[in-house]
C-alpha cells in the first residue's frame, strides 16, 4: 500500500500552500522597493533601515521583548513547579481543582482572559503598563509550560532522586542536582514556548497595556487599520523569523532530550 497518494499529496500542498503562502508573499514584498506594497518595483532592503529609525516601533520592540523576558521566566519557574506538584504529590485534597486552574487557560477564549485581568488590575488598583502585561503574559503561559514539564516529569526515573536522598541530600538538593539537569531540556522548551507566545499576544495584551506600555503587535495592529506600509512588511518579516527560530530551537531540544532518554533506557537495560 502507498503510504502517499495523488489525493494525500495535492491535500497536503494545498493545506500548507494556505497556510504558509501568506506569510511567504509578506516576506518577498518586505524586500519591495516601492512604497506601494501591492506593486513589484525591484529588490530592495531600504524599508529595514527605515525601520529602524522608526522610533515608535523600536519602543514598542524593546517592551515586547522586555514583557516576553520576564513574563516567560516566570511562567517557567510556577509551570515547573505546578508540574512537579501535579505529578508527584499524587492524590490530595483538591488536586482535580488545582489542575483544572492550571489547565483553564489552554482551553479559555483569550479574550475572556484579557477581560478579567483587566477587571482584576482595575478592582485592585493598579495601573496597566508592563508589569501588568507581564503578569496577564504569565498567567496564560505557565499552563503551556506545565503540560511540557509534566510529560518529561511523567517518564523521569525516580529511583535517581530516591538514590540522592540515600546518599544523604535534602529533597531540595535532590530536585536542585538531579531531577532540574535531567528535566532542564523540557523546561528551555517551554520557556521557548512561553517566549515565542509572548511575543506574538495581541488580544491580552490590548486589555492589560497602558499608554506607557505598547507592545508591538498592538502597535501593528493599530498601523495596519491606516494602511499596509512596506515597514510592517519589513518588521513582520523580523518577528516571523524569531518566532520560527524559537520554535525550531524548542523543537530541537525536545528531540534530544527524547533521544537522551532513549539512550539513557537503553544502557540502564544493558547495565
Amino acid at each position: 500500500m502507498k503510504r502517499f497518494s495523488w489525493f494525500n499529496v495535492t491535500a497536503l500542498t494545498l493545506g500548507f500552500a494556505f497556510l504558509y503562502l501568506p506569510m511567504i508573499i509578506l516576506v518577498i514584498y518586505s524586500f519591495n522597493e516601492s512604497k506601494l506594497v501591492t506593486v513589484w518595483a525591484g529588490f530592495s532592503t531600504k524599508w529595514y533601515g527605515e525601520l529602524l529609525q522608526n522610533e515608535a516601533f523600536l519602543n514598542a520592540a524593546w517592551v515586547t521583548i522586555k514583557v516576553a523576558v520576564f513574563s516567560s521566566t516566570l511562567a517557567t519557574i510556577l509551570g515547573t513547579m505546578a508540574a512537579y506538584v501535579l505529578v508527584r504529590a499524587g492524590r490530595f485534597k483538591g488536586r482535580t481543582l488545582f489542575s483544572g486552574m492550571i489547565y483553564a487557560p489552554l482551553v479559555m477564549p483569550e479574550v475572556i482572559t484579557g477581560l478579567s485581568l483587566l477587571l482584576l488590575f482595575i478592582g485592585i488598583g493598579l495601573d496597566r503598563g508592563v508589569l501588568t502585561i507581564v503578569l496577564a503574559h504569565t498567567t496564560f503561559a505557565m499552563c503551556f509550560v506545565s503540560v511540557v514539564v509534566s510529560s518529561r516529569l511523567v517518564s523521569f526515573d525516580n529511583s535517581l532522586e530516591e538514590a540522592a536522598l540515600d546518599l544523604g541530600c535534602t529533597p531540595l538538593q535532590a530536585f536542585r542536582l538531579v531531577t532540574l539537569p535531567i528535566i532542564a531540556p523540557a523546561v528551555i522548551s517551554g520557556w521557548l514556548l512561553a517566549f515565542t507566545l509572548s511575543l506574538d499576544d495581541l488580544v491580552i495584551a490590548s486589555f492589560t497595556s497602558g499608554p506607557s506600555a505598547t507592545t508591538l503587535p498592538i502597535k501593528i495592529f493599530s498601523a495596519v487599520r491606516l494602511g499596509v506600509s512596506p515597514e510592517i512588511n519589513a518588521l513582520s518579516t523580523i518577528m516571523i523569523a524569531i518566532v520560527t527560530i524559537g520554535v525550531i530551537a524548542a523543537s530541537l531540544i525536545s528531540k534530544q532530550a527524547s533521544l537522551r532518554q532513549q539512550r539513557d533506557e537503553q544502557a540502564a537495560a544493558r547495565g
